[in-house]
């Protein structure tokens, strides 16, 4: 038998090959927004503004792989023709990869943020909150990588609930910067930069939960978008 057949469940190898090196195409982008999200909150936790650059460089990276990525899928879609299965993995990785991009961007906005703080020297009591707030994101996102890649739908419910408590950690922080804003109206311009730093980890929370919600369409062909949690347990049972 040709062994070009039926290899991965394709009758070309070629196709697997192809659909391959997308998906580890997209992990090593999501391995880049990773780092960029690590020296974000590194630059928070040691107070160096210096290493901000290093993030602006690595969403450059972040973009020039979100444009390879669309390219190889609008080839494959052209030439394959996929269906069923296949063009779900192509659906859901085009939008996965919108969401990474998105997510380094965020990043990014995060440490202008700090960068701008800190020129201004603004007191370390405006950051309270935010590096456990940023933490708990950095796990998310981790355990949204780990998701995409071994396609576990349990884990992506699971990632869900995890962005619940994220979302009420972010609450948490804007009240006390209202609260140390109020106290203290001179630093008023530090609690809003802090506040939009908040605002755009909690972002980087919605879009690990979008590609949770693509790994269970690719996994399951549903498509569980404006779904509560309870009713994708129940769809997924």
């Amino acid at each position: 038998m040709n062994e070009e057949v039926m290899i991965g469940g394709h009758i070309s190898r070629q196709f697997d090959l192809e659909l391959d090196e997308i998906r580890s195409r997209v992990l090593k982008m999501g391995g880049l927004v990773e780092s960029q999200l690590d020296k974000t909150l590194e630059a928070l936790r040691d107070g160096d503004a210096e290493s901000i650059i290093d993030i602006e460089k690595l969403d450059r990276k972040v973009n020039a792989l979100e444009m390879e990525i669309d390219e190889e899928c609008t080839q494959i879609l052209a030439k394959r023709q996929p269906a069923a299965g296949d063009l779900r993995m192509i659906i859901a990785t085009t939008k996965s990869v919108r969401d990474l991009e998105r997510i380094g961007d965020e990043a990014e906005r995060v440490a202008r943020m700090i960068r701008h703080a800190f020129d201004n020297d603004a007191s370390v009591k405006a950051f309270k909150g935010l590096l456990s707030l940023g933490e708990h994101v950095k796990e998310l996102l981790n355990a949204t990588l780990n998701t995409y890649a071994r396609m576990q739908t349990r884990n992506a419910v699971k990632n869900m609930r995890k962005d619940q408590e994220i979302d009420e950690e972010y609450s948490r922080v804007v009240v006390r910067l209202v609260d140390y804003m109020k106290k203290d109206p001179d630093n008023i311009s530090d609690a809003l930069d802090v506040m939009w730093a908040a605002r755009s980890l909690e972002r980087i929370g919605d879009h690990c939960i979008n590609i949770c919600e693509n790994v269970i369409y690719l996994v399951e062909g549903q498509d569980v978008r404006h779904s509560d949690i309870e009713e994708i347990d129940e769809q997924l049972a």
